[in-house]
């Protein structure tokens, strides 16, 4: 009998791929990473064969090292890198272009013609979302614009338009399934997150053809099934979500007031707000984490554009360390008489400022600062930048922040001294998971539900496994003096230089 799930974790940059049992618990994975493709400055593209070379290679990879075949799993997950954009012949399966990534900025112009022209409220009303090269509707277009006779045969129905799960799934049933899961949808600018549903008046307004669009699926449920020549058999395809949602379902965050934060490169707060979309008044976004049935969930996010970058930024920039894993023993040991603060705007800082001509300031350095007080104020970064979004949050959330359950995850949670100033900072309980690929995790959990072999969500939640809990252990006049300085150097960071 089934009793396993296969999970495809196809990420910025690299891919995984995980075989997980009827608990949930792994049992083989497989990774590979791929080049990424700069032409431009700004630009960043992949090349879609080689997204689905290394989805396809780590999945039978993945099963070859558990000693399983097509015959033992019960269903297969996707959890993929969001917004980035793939247009791809309906006939042949072969993109028209290179997949425009998540961080490509080369329709910044288009966005900011869209807001001068007035259009920002409909798209934040609609969508949650602000009108920024991040997402996927300008990417559609662009690709539209420049590929020779590309929109002519959009209109006509000849391509077909997804993110990465898309074109996976089309790629995995032998093009039978041209879909995309709820979560995703919410990330292209081109979904009313109140119905679900694309939006005539944002099609419109992007001026893409309704003609490329998938069909918006739940997360949880049929996604069709694998070509059988793939993995050695058929296999049904049964969960799919992006990455930072699949992450939010693998820390059972389901119920309203959980928050999720995942510190690698970057850091991505997301907090349950429940089954009514709120509008931010603080510059979050509104996104669509869960949809089964009749039941959808929705969460704010935000994004710290620098926490592991710092991190590496202080090893190969300045060489202060030669391990990551030195920095929390230095900071444990630096001079807390010396007030040194980092604001690591390398690239601007991001939500609640969204200031993009903000850049990085160290403030506070004495005579006598070490390597030490650096490594410190890296790590601290983490924590005020996070405190800066869960203020957003809380002010944009409306409801008490009382016995708040706050899980990390991601690279940088490994780090103890991080998560306990995090747990300082906020003054709330940080909960680190004993698994910690909670993307993958969320995505087996989807397809695992389907397939009858995970429980219900709130059973589920029970069930979640916490590896070490971080109590706040700092009193409320250290805390609130800390911050203080914090706030003073993000306004200096801020502050444009005189000409």
């Amino acid at each position: 009998m089934a009793s396993h799930i296969l999970v495809i974790d196809q990420g910025t940059t690299s891919t995984r791929s995980i075989v997980f049992d009827a608990a949930l618990k792994p049992v083989a994975s497989a990774q590979e990473e791929f080049p990424q493709i700069f032409p431009s400055p700004g630009w960043v593209e992949h090349n879609p064969e080689t997204l689905w070379a290394t989805a396809l290679g780590t999945a039978r990879g993945a099963l070859a090292q558990a000693g399983l075949d097509a015959h033992d799993i019960a269903g297969l997950g996707i959890a993929n890198q969001r917004e980035t954009t793939l247009i791809w012949e309906r006939a042949t399966g072969r993109p028209i272009y290179n997949a425009i990534v998540w961080q490509d900025r080369r329709t910044a112009a288009a966005c900011e013609a869209l807001e001068a022209a007035g259009h920002a409220d409909l798209v934040a009303e609609r969508t949650g979302l602000r009108l920024d090269p991040y997402f996927s509707a300008t990417k559609i277009g662009w690709m539209l614009d420049h590929v020779p006779g590309a929109r002519a045969r959009a209109e006509a129905g000849e391509l077909a338009f997804g993110t990465v799960d898309s074109f996976l799934l089309w790629r995995l049933t032998d093009g039978k399934v041209h879909a995309i899961d709820a979560t995703n949808a919410s990330r292209t600018l081109l979904c009313d997150i109140r119905t679900c549903a694309w939006d005539e008046d944002l099609l419109r307004l992007f001026r893409v053809p309704a003609a490329l669009l998938p069909e918006i699926r739940d997360c949880a449920g049929s996604f069709g099934t694998t070509r059988p020549d793939l993995l050695g058999g058929s296999i049904a395809i049964r969960g799919v979500a992006g990455d930072q949602q699949a992450a939010l379902i693998g820390q059972a965050c389901f119920a309203p007031g959980t928050v999720k934060a995942t510190y690698g490169t970057g850091g991505f707060v997301l907090l349950n707000i429940g089954t009514a979309p709120k509008r931010s008044r603080h510059r979050l976004l509104t996104t669509i984490v869960w949809q089964r049935g009749s039941e959808r969930r929705y969460a704010l996010e935000g994004s710290i554009f620098s926490a592991g970058a710092s991190v590496q930024w202080l090893r190969d920039g300045l060489g202060l360390v030669e391990n990551s894993s030195e920095t929390g023993r230095l900071a444990e040991v630096s001079d807390p008489a010396q007030p040194v603060y980092l604001v690591p705007a390398f690239t601007g800082l991001g939500a609640p400022h969204w200031n993009s001509h903000a850049r990085a300031l160290i403030t506070g350095i004495t005579r006598g600062t070490t390597k030490k007080e650096f490594a410190r104020a890296t790590l601290e970064s983490v924590g005020y930048q996070t405190r800066d979004l869960l203020q957003a949050m809380l002010a944009d959330y409306g409801e008490p922040a009382d016995d708040m359950v706050f899980r990390v995850d991601g690279g940088m949670s490994a780090n103890d001294w991080t998560m306990q100033f995090l747990a300082d900072m906020l003054d709330v309980t940080v909960e680190r998971p004993t698994f910690r690929e909670t993307t993958a995790m969320g995505a087996g959990y989807l397809a695992g539900l389907d397939a009858g072999l995970c429980p219900e969500p709130e059973e589920f939640a029970r069930q979640w496994s916490i590896d070490r809990r971080f109590v706040p252990n700092i009193d409320p006049a250290t805390r609130d003096r800390k911050y203080r300085g914090w706030q003073r150097a993000v306004r200096l960071a801020m502050t444009p230089e005189d000409d």
